[in-house]
């Protein structure tokens, strides 16, 4: 019996909001720590960095939040809270962003359209995952018989089964 299955946490349901405060926590911990080895003078540290640190944590919300969709009773329900969270996500940690690099999106670079394209891909993630968890609901809900195996003594309408004795 493998008992690490029920232990997985795959398994497990995680609400979309807690994911989004976890990942904004990280957005902050990773521009805090960013800001200390700038001032430290160790490593040069671009300017444009709390902006990557946003869109990265973004796309790890979206893979992490698609994956533990999966496990959702109610999927719609689970959808509400999941856009809603990533849109406070995007929201607060390119505020943060903002705040720490004194850019705005647009002067930042290209961020402006990786963050559309993290969107986008969110929602493609979303989809993907519904469209997964529909066939393999479907899959368990249907019965797979094996291929009957026939017997040359059952074989009715084919060659030797319908032969009259002589």
């Amino acid at each position: 019996m493998n008992s690490t299955g029920q232990t997985s946490i795959f398994y497990k349901s995680f609400s979309p909001y807690k994911q989004a405060l976890v990942a904004f926590g990280a957005v902050v911990v990773f521009i805090l720590a960013s800001k200390v080895v700038k001032l430290s003078g160790l490593l040069y540290v671009s300017d444009r960095f709390p902006w990557m640190t946003a869109a990265a944590f973004m796309l790890l919300f979206a893979v992490a939040n698609s994956i533990f969709s999966l496990t959702a009773e109610n999927m719609i329900k689970y959808w509400g809270r999941s856009i809603y969270s990533y849109l406070g996500l995007a929201f607060a940690s390119g505020l943060v962003a903002y705040l720490f690099s004194s850019l705005t999106i647009d002067e930042a670079g290209s961020y402006r359209w990786i963050y559309i394209v993290l969107t986008i891909g969110y929602m493609v993630f979303l989809g993907i995952m519904a469209f997964t968890r529909r066939i393999v609901e479907f899959a368990e809900r249907e019965e797979w018989n094996h291929p009957r195996i026939r017997r040359r003594g059952n074989t009715k309408g084919r060659s030797g089964g319908d032969k009259k004795p002589s």
